[in-house]
């Protein structure tokens, strides 16, 4: 069965078809990275008109890179939250009306489900089960994963999400947007000893994570230094690091209280070259196998999302025809798949 998968729940609209035995058949992504750059982050009303004009030519696009026709699809998958409002009934509205004209099955997908399977679609996937680290703009958490839809949140952020801290913090930098891709560049310009940030929530038991203070302190810091090109550079290394190792700590202390082996790091935030070389270097150390998805499927993209929702019509799961999209959404109200 070839499934349709549509992401657009921020500021990316992927389109992609998966094929159980195949795999990935075709994907395409298209950014508004630049339109929001403009504005130093995203505008809603803009990424939902952006999908509108971008949806339609993209589903064609990725139909005749394929070669294959609408009567060949097999089931549609569409992002239905968490995420903006009106990005995500764009594509809910668009893959509920392809489903109801071409007759076949809907299925609404958990964005941070989508994310949590990516490393599904590499040569070696993972084998359940596996703790998974979600790191994006939006969330930071740690989750049990024992199956598609068995999920066991082991500790989450209880204010700023990794990513956004990544944002707020190269924002005060004067960095721009996209931030968080922009303070890893400058931090590879900084010296590592040159200021030390705290490693927040690391002193105390438990798997929760905080980031809002490490943001502060780094405009604290700055405020107090000569603020200089290699104090910013100096200050972002910093942040990046105890950020790094927060997320480190963390994850070791999750594989060590569940018992598992395997851990898997998925999200936007996953792309950061310091952060894998860190897992990475932890997990040799606790002898435990470390998936990543590759970088493109990082962030935000139609992939993961026809994967998911091909496991989940499988299943024999699907949606009636109302268009379903929440923007908050609780991934531990997720059913399983057998």
């Amino acid at each position: 069965m070839y499934v349709l998968g549509i992401e657009t729940s921020c500021d990316e609209t992927g389109v992609a078809i998966y094929h159980p035995e195949q795999g990935l058949v075709s994907h395409f992504l298209y950014s508004q990275t630049d339109m929001h750059s403009e504005y130093g982050g995203v505008v809603p009303e803009l990424a939902s008109r952006d999908h509108i004009r971008k949806l339609a030519p993209l589903i064609k696009q990725t139909l005749h890179d394929s070669q294959l026709a609408n009567n060949e699809i097999g089931g549609i998958a569409y992002t239905a939250g968490p995420g903006l409002m009106g990005a995500l009934l764009v594509g809910a509205a668009t893959a509920r009306s392809l489903a109801w004209a071409w007759q076949i099955p809907a299925i609404a997908v958990h964005h941070l489900e989508g994310h949590l399977l990516a490393p599904m679609l590499e040569d070696q996937p993972p084998t359940f089960p596996f703790v998974a680290l979600l790191i994006s703009g939006g969330h930071t958490m740690l989750v049990r994963v024992d199956g598609i839809g068995h999920y066991q949140l082991l500790g989450e952020s209880l204010d700023d999400a990794a990513g956004e801290a990544f944002d707020k913090t190269a924002k005060l930098l004067g960095l721009g947007y996209p931030g968080g891709p922009k303070l890893a560049e400058l931090a590879e310009h900084g010296r590592p000893t040159a200021f030390t940030f705290p490693r927040p929530m690391t002193d105390r038991p438990g798997l929760d994570f905080s980031f809002s203070g490490l943001k502060t302190f780094a405009l604290n810091t700055f405020n107090a230094s000569a603020q200089t090109e290699q104090d910013k550079a100096d200050i972002a290394a910093a942040f990046q690091t105890a950020v790094t190792e927060t997320l480190t700590i963390k994850c070791r202390r999750a594989l060590q209280q569940t018992g598992l082996h395997s851990l898997v790091a998925a999200g936007g935030v996953s792309a950061n070259h310091s952060i894998r070389n860190a897992l990475t270097e932890m997990a040799a150390r606790e002898k435990t196998d470390i998936y990543f998805p590759r970088l493109p499927f990082c962030t935000d993209n139609g992939a993961m999302i026809a994967y998911a929702g091909c496991q989940r019509l499988l299943a024999g799961q699907h949606q009636d025809l109302r268009i379903f999209a929440r923007p908050r959404w609780p991934m531990v109200e997720l059913s399983g798949c057998g």
